[in-house]
C-alpha cells in the first residue's frame, strides 16, 4: 500500500489518508464502484446538511480529494505507482461547489473564471440526492428533437431520451449548446436498484467559436473528452511547456455506448450569478455516417499526436538546452573580440609623438621640453633652422617705439 504524506493547503488535514480508504473501496475497484462510493459520502458529508458537525466539512473535502484521485485514470495510475509525491509533482487541482459558497467567495471564482482561469466546480449535492431519490422531473426528448431552456444556477433540468435497438446499435450523440456563451455541465444518470437515478458522466461546458457547448458521444468507439485545466495549470507554472501539455487534457469517456430503453440526461446551470441558457438535442448517428467516421479517424490522429508531442518534448528541451549554452557562448566570445580589439586600439594610439602634449601637467616635465623645442627651432639656426642667416638688422613692427615725447621733438 502507497504511504501517506502531508496534505497541503490551509483546509488540509494534517496527514492524507489513503484515498482507497477515505472512500472505503479496494484498490482494485471498477470505476463504477468509486463513483457509487463517492456519490454517498459525498451525500453524507455535505456540510449543507450537518450544519451541527464541524467535522463535516473537513470530511468532504477529503472525500472529494480523494475522489479526484480514483476518477481519473492517470491520477490513479500515478498514485498507485508513487503516493502522493507523484500526484504534487503534477499539481493536483481541486474542485468547488458552488453551493457552499459564501457571496464573496463567489464573486472571486466569478472574476477568476471570467479571466479565463479555470474554475472546477462540483454538481450541487441538493441536484444530486433529488436525482438519487427520483424525485426530479423529467421531460421527453425523442431522438432527432432538440429542446431549449433556461436552468437557474446551482438547478438542473432533465430529460429522457428513449432509445430503440436499431438506434442504440447506430450510436447515440446528446449535444448541449448555448449561443449567450452559459456556463453550464452536461449530465448523464444511470438507473440505480431504488428506482433512482445515480450521475455516471459529466460534461463541463466549453467554449467553441461563439457560443459554448458541451456534447457526449455513444458511438461503439472510445471517444475523448478535453480537461481544459490541465492546459491551464501547465501554463501557469510554464507558459513555454503548455504546448506540450495541450493534449494531455484528453481524457477517455467513461461509456461508449447505450443500451435501447430510456436514458436520463441533465443540463445543469453553473453560471456563478445567473440562469443559463442552452439548447439540447439529442441524436441518432445513422444520419451522421460520415461525420462518426471522421471523429473516429480524428480522435486517432489526436491520440497519435499527443505520444509525438511527448517525445518531441524530450528532444525539444535538449535543443534548446544546448541553444542556451551556445548563445551564452556567443555572448562571451563577443565580449572577448570587443575587449581585444578594444585593447589593440588603444595600444595603436600609444605610438604618437603627440605623446608629450597630451600627457597632463607634472608628469614628466612636458610643458618645459615643449618650450625648449620650439626654442631651438627659432633661436638656435645652428641646432637646424631652416634659414641661418642674421635677420637682426629687419625692422619688425613690434619693435617700434611710439613714445609721445619722441613725437614732438
Amino acid at each position: 500500500m502507497v504511504s501517506s504524506g502531508r496534505m497541503e493547503g490551509p483546509s488540509a488535514r494534517a496527514m492524507r489518508r489513503d484515498p482507497y480508504e477515505v472512500l472505503c473501496v479496494p484498490m482494485d475497484s471498477s470505476d463504477q464502484e468509486i463513483k457509487s462510493a463517492y456519490r454517498k459520502l459525498a451525500l453524507k458529508y455535505h456540510p449543507d446538511k450537518n450544519a451541527s458537525n464541524p467535522d463535516a466539512s473537513e470530511l468532504f473535502k477529503e472525500v472529494a480529494y480523494s475522489y479526484s484521485i480514483l476518477s481519473d485514470p492517470e491520477k490513479r495510475r500515478q498514485y498507485d505507482t508513487a503516493g502522493f509525491e507523484a500526484l504534487e509533482n503534477e499539481g493536483m487541482d481541486m474542485e468547488i461547489d458552488l453551493s457552499n459558497l459564501g457571496t464573496v467567495n463567489t464573486m472571486f471564482a466569478a472574476l477568476f473564471s471570467k479571466l479565463g482561469v479555470p474554475i472546477k466546480t462540483t454538481v450541487s449535492p441538493t441536484v444530486l440526492e433529488d436525482a438519487m431519490n427520483g424525485t426530479v422531473t423529467v421531460r421527453p426528448l425523442p431522438v432527432g428533437t432538440s429542446a431549449t431552456g433556461k436552468v437557474d444556477k446551482q438547478c438542473a433540468h432533465f430529460f429522457g431520451v428513449t432509445i430503440s435497438e436499431e438506434q442504440a446499435q447506430s450510436g447515440i450523440v446528446v449535444r448541449v449548446t448555448s449561443p449567450a456563451q452559459s456556463k453550464f455541465k452536461l449530465l448523464h444518470f444511470e438507473q440505480e436498484v431504488n428506482g433512482g437515478y445515480g450521475l455516471a458522466l459529466l460534461e463541463d461546458s466549453q467554449k467553441t467559436g461563439k457560443m459554448t457547448s458541451a456534447g457526449m458521444y455513444f458511438l461503439h468507439f472510445q471517444v475523448y473528452r478535453m480537461d481544459s485545466t490541465v492546459n491551464a495549470l501547465a501554463m501557469a507554472k510554464d507558459p513555454e511547456a503548455a504546448f506540450f501539455k495541450r493534449l494531455e487534457g484528453l481524457q477517455p469517456c467513461e461509456v461508449s455506448a447505450l443500451k435501447p430503453g430510456t436514458h436520463i440526461f441533465a443540463v445543469y446551470g453553473d453560471n456563478f450569478f445567473k440562469p443559463a441558457s442552452y439548447i439540447i438535442e439529442a441524436m441518432c448517428a445513422k444520419s451522421y455516417k460520415n461525420t462518426t467516421e471522421r471523429l473516429k479517424e480524428i480522435e486517432s490522429k489526436i491520440l497519435a499526436k499527443r505520444n509525438d508531442l511527448r517525445q518531441f518534448e524530450s528532444e525539444y528541451r535538449k535543443a534548446l538546452a544546448r541553444f542556451q549554452e551556445v548563445t551564452n557562448r556567443y555572448t562571451q566570445e563577443r565580449e572577448a573580440v570587443d575587449d581585444m580589439l578594444r585593447e589593440r586600439d588603444n595600444i595603436h594610439c600609444s605610438f604618437t609623438t603627440e605623446r608629450s602634449m597630451v600627457n597632463p601637467v607634472g608628469t614628466g616635465g612636458s610643458s618645459s621640453s615643449r618650450y625648449t623645442t620650439e626654442h631651438s627651432i627659432h633661436e638656435s639656426p645652428e641646432n637646424g633652422s631652416v634659414d641661418g642667416r642674421d635677420k637682426s638688422g629687419k625692422k619688425k613692427w613690434f619693435s617700434l617705439n611710439f613714445n609721445r615725447s619722441d613725437k614732438e621733438a
